[in-house]
């Protein structure tokens, strides 16, 4: 009989199978549609990956590599996405143990988050400059799933765990710090990880315009090639925004279960 751990090692490989089956089939449908369309507005994945080929290897018009533009878009995320961490975090502790703070502070709060980070495209244009920019742009979009979802998290704290702390003579801080942020972590790294994403769609679709007065980074790169209708440069673009999305998803993931082994996944 196949022990566990063999189990679970035959279920990764199954699905890595079937994710490689599933990508061989849309190449090839991708490939053979382009063929019977036979337009130069929707190129086949052999032109996509010719075009791949050369901005990571050559660059594009302005001589700047694949990889550069990549690296930039991804430094100007994390550094948003750090100062939505450092802010949401611990202000989300703060209105999760303070429920009356948070219901006086609604009528601001609510409001601000159903503006789209990009409506404040223009008033960062006016009011920043350059790189603090797009930090403030990544802000916006990570912050308020870092700051709900915080805020739930410590509303959902076992009032059984408080109560036996209390029991056992800790102090209000020692019972934040030793009961209630440990109890929340797990839902605020799923909420740090939908900010993230947000924040990275945020940068792609602020990189578009030169809020930074820079020429670097995928957003950029995808505008200067829709100004030339240059499909299959464009498509270069959307999918490294895509492959890096995944990459970063799956490494949160990975970090979450590690480091929150002991919650229990329920699969039916």
């Amino acid at each position: 009989m196949p022990s566990k751990s063999q189990g679970d090692k035959r279920l990764v490989y199954r699905k890595i199978l079937l994710n490689l089956i599933l990508i061989v089939i849309v190449i090839a449908l991708w490939e053979l549609t382009a063929r019977l369309v036979s337009s130069r507005y929707f190129p086949s994945f052999s032109d996509f990956a010719k075009a791949f080929i050369e901005i990571a290897t050559k660059g594009d018009r302005e001589g700047y590599t694949l990889w550069e533009h990549a690296g930039a878009s991804v430094l100007r995320v994390l550094a948003g996405f750090s100062v939505a961490v450092a802010v949401g975090f611990p202000l989300g502790i703060i209105l999760g143990l303070k429920p009356l703070i948070y219901d006086s502070s609604r009528s601001v709060l609510e409001p601000i988050r159903f503006i789209p980070p990009i409506a404040w495209i223009p008033l960062a244009i006016i009011l920043l400059t350059g790189y603090s920019r797009y930090i403030f742009i990544i802000w916006l979009g990570a912050f308020f799933p870092i700051l709900l979802n915080t805020i739930a998290a410590v509303k959902r704290t076992n009032p059984v765990l408080v109560d036996v702390a209390k029991t056992f003579g800790a102090k209000k801080t020692t019972t934040v710090s030793r009961v209630v942020v440990p109890s929340a972590l797990p839902e605020v790294a799923a909420g740090m990880r939908i900010g993230l994403g947000v924040g990275w769609m945020c940068i792609i679709a602020a990189e578009m315009l030169p809020i930074g007065g820079e020429s670097i980074g995928i957003g950029r790169l995808i505008w200067n090639y829709t100004e030339l209708l240059r499909v299959d440069y464009i498509l270069v673009g959307m999918v490294t925004i895509g492959l890096i999305g995944l990459f970063m998803n799956e490494l949160f993931l990975q970090a979450e279960k590690r480091l929150f082994r002991w919650r229990q996944e329920i699969s039916l």
